[in-house]
């Protein structure tokens, strides 16, 4: 199954993906008498999958709302934990004269505060803060169960599913740096994930999945996900040794090589059988004070 967030005349609903239409979780509820959560999170927090699908919605496609209708936002805008792999792939190390960690991954967090909708804008920092910035597509993966020190070989019971995500990096502040990593990762709009999350079960093989960077419409980076130094699996085991993974957490696992970009670009995360997150790039200007 494709799962999303979608907003349809003025209401926020979590939703179905049937190809090219989108079926309310609140339109199930209506005909097949059930409750389910219509907010994604929730929904993944309530292991609602299972009476999801046995409540039969491929035959409720007559209630779904076509794609062109709807407005697909973030599937929830502050995930419990968002954490991140660094110089996963050689060629993003070799593209930043950087060393892969050895041994153990090099991971960091993010902010909640770090998101944006998914084909909105990334708002660079002013030049004067960070003139040179990377975006990278990578994959995601989505826990669907509380858990800790989760051997290898069961962590498939413990993914929800996968998504797409753009990750951005301040380049030159983390070249001043390495300590710098987290403020270099950490900027308004230098995260999103989504729009759709798509189930495990339908990702037969992720180290076949191919992680694609495109740039102005263009493939700009591309490699599979099993010329990762550490794969999904292992990451989520090897940190479920450090922290407990929760429901809703997103675990972003490193891009090939990103793609530099300036105001007026076009950047997009893609996966085959997993989704496309795409993004326009903006500059936000100096010095404007904002407080609320």
């Amino acid at each position: 199954m494709k799962l999303c967030t979608l907003e349809y005349q003025g209401s926020t609903h979590a939703g179905l993906v049937l190809e090219a239409r989108v079926l309310p979780i609140s339109e199930v509820n209506a005909r097949r008498g059930t409750r389910l959560p219509d907010d994604l999170l929730a929904f993944i927090q309530a292991g609602s999958i299972e009476e999801l699908r046995q409540s039969g919605p491929g035959d409720l496609a007559s209630a779904a709302l076509p794609l062109s209708e709807v407005r697909l936002r973030l599937p929830y805008p502050v995930p419990p934990k968002i954490w991140c792999i660094g110089l996963n792939y050689l060629s993003h190390a070799e593209d930043i004269q950087a060393s892969q960690p050895v041994g153990e991954p090099g991971s960091f967090m993010k902010p909640s505060g770090a998101l944006f909708e998914p084909g909105g804008e990334i708002q660079l920092p002013p030049v004067e803060t960070a003139a040179e910035v990377d975006a990278e597509g990578e994959l995601g993966v989505v826990i669907g169960r509380e858990c800790r020190d989760v051997p290898v070989e069961l962590v498939s019971e413990v993914i929800f599913g996968y998504t797409t995500t753009l990750d951005m990096t301040a380049l030159d502040v983390l070249r001043r740096n390495t300590r710098y990593l987290t403020r270099a990762k950490s900027f308004d709009t230098f995260f999103s994930f989504g729009p759709v999350i798509t189930t495990a079960d339908e990702v037969a093989d992720v180290l076949a999945v191919e992680v694609i960077t495109e740039h102005n419409g263009t493939p700009f980076s591309r490699d599979y996900v099993r010329h990762m130094a550490h794969r999904p699996f292992e990451l989520v085991s090897f940190h479920s040794r450090v922290f407990t993974w929760h429901p809703g957490d997103v675990l972003s696992t490193g891009c090939p090589k990103g793609a530099r970009i300036q105001p007026g670009d076009r950047v997009a995360a893609r996966l085959d059988g997993i989704g496309r997150l795409e993004a326009t790039v903006t500059r936000r200007p100096a010095g404007k004070y904002i407080a609320r």
